[in-house]
This record gives C-alpha cells, structure tokens and sequence, in this order.
C-alpha cells in the first residue's frame, strides 16, 4: 500500500477531477462507472467465488458422508411364498476417523489457491483501470488534435485568402497561390484522419468504460507517487498482488507436497449401515475399516515427485515475478522522465515556433517572405504544439502506469466513489460448507440470486 501522504494526495487531485462534472466527465467519473460495470471484473470475480467453493468442498471431507438408497425387484422363478416384488431400502454413513491429515491438509491447499485468486482478482482490477485511464487520454489527446487540426484549417485558408488578394494586386505569383490551396487540401485531409482518430479512441473509450465519453471530458490530473523509483520498487516488492499470489502459489504446492505423502499412510473409516426390508424387518451394523496401499507400481512415488517438481516450478515463478515488477517499475518512471524532459523542450519549442511564426508571417505582409515560408512556419508551430499536448498527457498518464506497477491503482487506492468489493464475503458464507437447507445456505442463495439478478 502506497504511504497514507501518497493516499491523501491522491485522494484530493481525484476530488479536484470530479469538480465540475455537471459540465463535464471526469477521469474518477469514468473509473467508477468502469469499476462498477466491467464483465472482466465480474467473470474473475465469479472465478473466485468457484475457487472458494473448493475450500468447503475440502472441508465436507471432514464432516460426516451420510446416503440412502431404495430397491424394488422380482424374482423368476420367484421362490415359494414370498412376494412378487421385493423391497428395502437403507441407510448408509461413513466417517473418516484417519487419513494421516490429507483432508485438512486439502483444506489448508484451497486456502491458499483461494489467497491466489484473489491476488490474481486485484491484478485485473489493475488491468481494467488502467485501460480506462489510457482510453480516457486517448481521448483527450485526439480531441486536442482535432481542435488543432481545425485551427490549422482556419489559419490556411486566410493564408490562402491573403495569397489570393497579392495574388490579384500582383504581388505574388500564381503559384504562391497553388501552393497555399495545396497545404489547405493537405490540412483537410489531416483533419479527417484526426477525426477518424478520435472515432477509434472514442470506440476504445466506450469498450474499456462500457458507455460513451461525455461532451467534453475534463483535463486528466496527475497522480501523486514515489519521490523515486527505489522507493517504488521497495513498496511494490512488499505488496504488489502479482507477487502475493506467486507466493500463495508456492504455499500451496509446499502443503501439497505433505498432502501427498499422507497416501502412504492407512486410512482408517468408520462405516454404519441401516437396512429396512419389506416386512419392516431391520438390521443394523457398525464397523471400523482400515486400509492403505501395499504396492502400486510406483505410481505414489511418482506423483510426490510430480508436485516437488510443480513446488520448484512455483518458486521460480515467484523470482521471475519479482523481476518483473521491479523491471516494470524502473520501466514506468523511466517513461515519466522521458515525458517530463518532452514537456519542457517542448513548451520551449513552442514559445520559440510562435515568435517565429508571427515575425515570418509579418515579413511576408512586406514583401520579405514568400507564402511558403508562411506555411512552414505555421506547420512547425502546428507540429510543436501538438508533441506539447501530446508529451503532456503522457506526463500525466505515467504517473498512473507507476501507480500499476506499484500494484496500487485499485478502487481502494484511488478511492473511487464505488462500493468496494469484498473478496472475503463470499468464502466466510461458504467456508465451512453450510447444506442448502440450512439457515447459512439460504443466505448464499440470496446473495447468488441478487449477483445473478445484476
């Protein structure tokens, strides 16, 4: 978790974004109403309600086994005195009295696969934020480029205008005029190429948000971070969720390995039997079963082997992940640098390319520049504002890929206006594996209907 003064920074520049969204759609808008919408999140979410299932399957192992049956036959020839048709019907149950620990074992097993998966639940959720806020500055960037290509077109053709009025007064040739009408032609096209452009981030926006961008989508604010990416590093390395489930994983398959070395031991079980025939006639038994393997060819001595092999699979794992995060975080504020450095050269440029264009432009009302030098130089004033933009929200975008490869561009993190979804509501209904007939099993049918009814 990123420090409490990272948190309440965050905290105010997201309330800062939410101002004014009578006016407009903010980014926090966008991120709650995707949180609150997205398929993704809710198919791993139904993922992590199966793999707490598994943990209440384990744990009816433990719990007594306990079934009926019924027959009904006739018997040809069918014996002197006795009915045409014969019936019973029984009662059987079965306990499991010893099992060297497999079963608990089993359950300790799920619960780590279900620590997992819920670190595997934050990590697209991480996915799925990030996505919306690169759609939601895609957006802005093409709309930004939009509205600079028109007012290129506006500013070619008064160019082309003043061409055309020299051109009549003699005092530029016809083709200062063919060369105005072609970077005007050259502009329009752009224009429509921009617009297509946005059309395609706006489609984007509408896939990763689930509904389309508002009139006019407010200026994305930066997010606070780590003062450096060492201090990033180290807080990603103690909580990133990609490395909490690579380590529930290896917890997991370390606890497999015991589980698996319980299949040489005896089992032992307790079995009861309640038979009823058709004269009401009962019998009752009760015994005690033991038994255990002798020689299987191998096969036990295989399958422990098998899960050391997955255990060692799983710590490698574990270090290439934490690699990856640590790559991932240098990677992202290297990004940042190179964002902030674009920035400020520039804005440089751009005070630079203004001064430029309008002395060329006044030189050119005395005869002192030509009409190309006109449109050169309001073509580089059109260009260095649009990397100005375009380094801008990249500035600010990075600041959100380091809070991802921080692991903590969450809901929780960024304290979105969403009802925050609680992973373990779920496994405390089901964990010790109520029946469907019981009080507890009742109440997870209403929350399955009400998950279902959304």
């Amino acid at each position: 978790m990123l420090p409490k003064r990272f948190l309440t920074g965050l905290t105010v520049c997201l309330a800062f974004a939410t101002a004014g969204a009578a006016r407009a759609e903010s980014l926090a808008d966008a991120l709650a109403y995707g949180y609150e919408h997205s398929g993704l999140l809710e198919q791993n979410r139904a993922l992590l309600r199966a793999a707490d299932e598994d943990v209440a399957i384990a744990f009816a192992a433990l719990l007594p086994i306990i079934n009926w049956s019924a027959t009904a036959q006739t018997n040809n020839p069918r014996p002197l005195g006795t009915d045409l048709i014969q019936s019973s019907a029984q009662v059987t149950a079965e306990l499991t009295i010893y099992d060297g620990g497999a079963n608990r074992l089993g359950i300790e097993a799920q619960r780590e696969v279900v620590l997992a998966t819920r670190s595997q639940l934050l990590q697209i959720e991480q996915q799925v934020l990030l996505r919306i806020v690169q759609a939601y500055v895609n957006v802005r960037r093409n709309e930004e480029f939009v509205s600079l290509r028109r007012n290129n077109v506006t500013v070619i053709n008064r160019q082309l205008s003043a061409a055309r009025d020299r051109f009549d007064v003699g005092e530029v040739t016809r083709t200062d005029v063919s060369l105005a009408e072609a970077r005007l032609a050259s502009a329009r096209s752009l224009l429509s190429a921009a617009e297509g452009d946005l059309a395609q981030a706006q489609a984007e926006y509408v896939a990763a948000v689930g509904r389309a961008p508002g009139s006019a989508l407010q200026p994305v604010p930066a997010v606070p971070i780590a003062q450096s990416a060492e201090q990033a590093r180290a807080l990603a390395l103690r909580s990133h969720p990609a490395l909490e489930e690579a380590q529930h994983q290896v917890a997991a398959a370390e606890i497999n390995i015991r589980r698996a070395e319980t299949a040489f031991v005896p089992n032992v079980t307790l079995q009861g039997t309640v038979r009823l025939d058709d004269e009401f006639d009962s019998t009752q038994n009760v015994g005690i079963v033991a038994g255990g393997p002798i020689y299987q060819g191998g096969r036990l001595s295989s399958q422990l082997r098998q899960i050391m092999a997955r255990r060692d699979a799983a710590r490698g794992a574990l270090i290439v992940t934490a690699r990856q995060i640590e790559q991932n975080v240098t990677n992202a504020y290297a990004f940042l640098e190179v964002a902030r450095a674009s920035r400020d050269a520039f804005e440089r440029q751009v005070a630079a390319q203004r001064q430029a264009f309008e002395g060329i432009r006044e030189e050119a009302t005395l005869g002192a520049r030509t009409t190309l030098d006109v449109l050169d130089a309001e073509q580089d004033f059109f260009d260095a504002r649009a990397n100005l933009v375009s380094a801008q929200i990249d500035e600010t975008f990075a600041t959100y890929q380091i809070l991802s490869a921080m692991g903590v561009l969450t809901a929780e993190d960024l304290r979105l206006n969403v009802q925050i979804y609680d992973p373990s509501a779920y496994y405390d209904l089901v964990s010790d594996a109520p029946t469907i007939t019981s009080e507890q099993g009742r109440a997870l049918d209403r929350v399955l209907e009400a998950i279902g009814g959304n």
